[in-house]
């Protein structure tokens, strides 16, 4: 199989372009990692793009990016090129994981409501002097933390996992665990304290 760089479709006739996609689709339901990498060379920007496009945060799209190319050669033998082109399927593959990525958007935005009604303020901040904290600047103020910081939060307070348990799971450092925890928190503090959700992006 060539599988050596090809030339850019603008200078590349139509039927060879084909042919190529063709060989490279045969390729991934054989399992060649050659014709795979191939692929990704080939149709990873275009990828990423959407997914950038869609979801407006690069590391998501990274995410998805590498999501789409995992599910596509794990999913390699459902490909039916009767049905459509390589290209296409891929582009199918990246819309679903987009959706993907949304949802799961949505349920960390509504964990952040269900912690702002329950036990979530007592913990991350002290009582407003009349007892009453506005969940709509908390949920803000999550919404807006660093994503390290703002993941280490959910884990730990929506989870009940120890900081021991949260850098297993994710294979991150403790201390690191540690320091996203400190300056979540101190963000989260001086936003409800200073009435402000706007000031934590830093």
């Amino acid at each position: 199989m060539n599988t050596h760089p090809r030339p850019t479709t603008a200078l590349v006739p139509p039927v060879e372009e084909t042919r190529y996609e063709e060989e490279l689709a045969r390729g991934l339901v054989a399992a060649d990692e050659a014709a795979f990498a191939a692929i990704y060379r080939r149709w990873g920007s275009l990828v990423h793009t959407m997914a950038t496009r869609s979801l407006g945060d690069t590391d998501e799209a990274e995410d998805v990016t590498q999501q789409v190319f995992i599910g596509a050669w794990r999913g390699r033998h459902g490909f039916r090129p009767e049905r459509g082109a390589l290209g296409a399927w891929l582009v199918g593959i990246t819309r679903r994981k987009i959706v993907d990525a949304l949802a799961a958007r949505g349920r960390r935005l509504a964990l952040a409501e269900s912690a702002a009604r329950d036990a979530a303020p007592a913990r991350l901040v002290r009582p407003a002097p009349d007892g009453v904290l506005d969940r709509v600047l908390l949920v803000e103020a999550l919404s807006r933390l660093p994503r390290a910081q703002r993941e280490v939060l959910c884990m730990a307070f929506f989870e009940d996992l120890t900081q021991v348990q949260i850098a297993e799971r994710t294979g991150v450092p403790l201390g690191t665990v540690k320091s996203h925890t400190r300056r979540g928190l101190h963000r989260l503090r001086a936003c409800v304290d200073q009435g402000d959700a706007h000031g934590i992006d830093e």
